[in-house]
């Protein structure tokens, strides 16, 4: 049964960083590509970066260079460091797999205010 678990967010002000963690069970993390997706109260859920199982990363333009994605695939964990935070980051932000599963995680929420 595939399980994502995201955690690491919380309130910061702007400029402020966090780091996101998404514990993956269930299926082969290695062998899959990982995205991370966020979803702001009244918008849909949006594409934040992905990492392939290789490690070539990609971004939305929103967060090119202030947000970084990783992966451990010896712990099952997917990672986005969020730096230089923006009021507009705000939202829930949530991991899948690419292709996505179609169980998704409950997110872990992001609020960017001072």
């Amino acid at each position: 049964q595939v399980q994502l678990v995201e955690s690491g967010g919380g309130l910061v002000q702007p400029g402020g960083s966090l780091r996101l963690s998404c514990a993956a069970s269930g299926f082969a993390f290695s062998r899959f590509g990982m995205r991370w997706y966020r979803q702001a109260p009244g918008k849909e859920r949006e594409f934040v970066a992905h990492i392939a199982s290789g490690g070539y990363t990609t971004y939305a333009d929103s967060v090119k260079g202030r947000f970084t994605i990783s992966r451990d695939n010896a712990k099952n964990t997917l990672y986005l460091q969020m730096n230089t935070l923006k009021p507009e980051d705000t939202a829930r932000y949530y991991c899948n797999a690419q292709p996505s599963f179609a169980s998704w995680g409950r997110g872990t929420q992001v609020t960017v205010s001072s």
